[in-house]
């Protein structure tokens, strides 16, 4: 039976720097100027506004003023404009965006409702898979685990899951442990705590890939990390 898609995870992050470097989002991205607007470049293409959503998948950075940004990650978010790098969300949208970033998960959730418009909903049993992926990332699921939780043979599970998600199966789980790091980062942990406990190889690994999916190393997010929760 089918269900609503709130097994997908939402990520809110600030840091005071005064921009990103290049880097391809793994998922729909929200971000906002802390204290006045910012500017996405990437594509040829530079939009700049107080809150803007930033496409997966394309190589982009960001310039932002005084105060820094922050971004909301939307797990599984559909894109409405496919053709355009980013845009301004201004009106409800806007309004929704920013609630979200203060962590309101009503708010989170009908943006999410909006973006996935005329979108099927998830299986019940992909649902729980990716809410037990999302919970506890160090779970070695794997492709076998996966296609048997679904009922299906392998290549069609894995087929299911990137329909579902827009991303594969080893994309999924390298981003969900890179979000345990982060939030392990910001609550105070060392680098190589936070790459152990979420599954990286070492420290080395995991600043790659984060430099990677955000744009910014470990030790870059950490130095603006005075300012996170606040705005």
């Amino acid at each position: 039976m089918p269900v609503g898609n709130t097994a997908f995870s939402t990520s809110v992050f600030s840091v005071d720097v005064a921009g990103v470097g290049c880097h391809p989002n793994p998922v729909t991205c929200v971000v906002r100027g802390r204290r006045g607007p910012l500017s996405v470049v990437g594509q040829g293409q530079s939009i700049t506004g107080d809150i803007v959503i930033i496409r997966p998948g394309v190589e982009h950075h960001i310039i932002c003023g005084e105060g820094g940004l922050s971004a909301m990650y939307l797990d599984g978010a559909r894109w409405i404009s496919p053709g355009t790098l980013a845009e301004r969300l201004e009106g409800r949208l806007g309004e929704l965006a920013l609630a979200g970033m203060k962590l309101d998960s009503d708010a989170q959730r009908e943006l999410r409702e909006r973006l996935n418009h005329g979108q099927d909903r998830l299986p019940r049993k992909m649902s729980a898979v990716l809410a037990d992926l999302a919970a506890e990332p160090m779970a070695r699921m794997n492709q076998n685990e996966l296609a048997k939780r679904l009922g299906l043979e392998r290549t069609q599970a894995l087929r299911l899951f990137k329909d579902s998600t827009g991303m594969t199966f080893r994309q999924f789980k390298r981003w969900t442990g890179l979000q345990h790091a982060a939030r392990l980062i910001v609550a105070g942990a060392l680098v190589r705590t936070a790459a152990m406990d979420a599954g990286f190889a070492d420290t080395a690994h995991l600043t790659r890939t984060f430099k990677h999916s955000f744009g910014l190393t470990p030790s870059q997010a950490i130095a603006g990390l005075p300012t996170i929760g606040g705005g």
